[in-house]
């Protein structure tokens, strides 16, 4: 199974991917992540992902086309690994989305995987909301802003239930 992780702080990743019960799930392939730049895809010198709302509003939102590009991207390096590739779900981390519990979890540890968005700011521009998010998640009340914590959880919890990565009583494997 493959996570596409679209993040403007992939260094928050390192060292979740080499430690631990997590780096054994990615080192055995268990569990695929590829890490995106958002800024990457970016336009101008400055490479801004963020702007006012479309249509107006208070705060900052990250913008519809940088999101776009980079999952047009993430889609087209999917299909040249494997041209029979299933689509995935979008998924934006978000404070008003579904509670992420254990059988959540059981469900994408069964899963092709998914393209997760670690939002910021104020959240997304609505345009890109409405075209390409699939699911909505929440870690709870907890955590109200920026997605990489989210995504981490999520992640990591995919990961313990992967065969192999803890032994019968449910401890670490050396």
């Amino acid at each position: 199974m493959r996570f596409d992780v679209i993040t403007l702080f992939p260094e928050l990743f390192a060292p979740f991917l080499t430690s631990g019960i997590n780096r054994r799930a990615f080192e055995t392939g268990a569990v695929e992540l590829k890490l995106w730049q958002l800024r990457d895809y970016a336009d101008g010198t400055y490479r801004r992902v963020d702007d006012r709302p479309f249509g107006g509003g208070p705060g900052m939102v990250m913008m519809a086309e940088p999101l776009e590009r980079c999952l047009k991207a993430i889609r087209q390096d999917r299909a040249s690994i494997d041209a029979a590739e299933k689509s995935v779900p979008v998924v934006l981390f978000s404070p008003i989305g579904q509670t992420l519990n254990h059988s959540a979890v059981e469900a994408w540890s069964n899963s092709d995987g998914a393209i997760l968005i670690c939002g910021r700011y104020e959240g997304l521009d609505q345009r890109f909301i409405d075209a390409h998010v699939d699911v909505q998640i929440s870690l709870g009340d907890f955590v109200l802003s920026g997605g990489e914590i989210a995504a981490i959880a999520l992640l990591d919890a995919v990961a313990r239930l992967q065969p192999g990565v803890l032994n019968d009583e449910g401890s670490h494997q050396m």
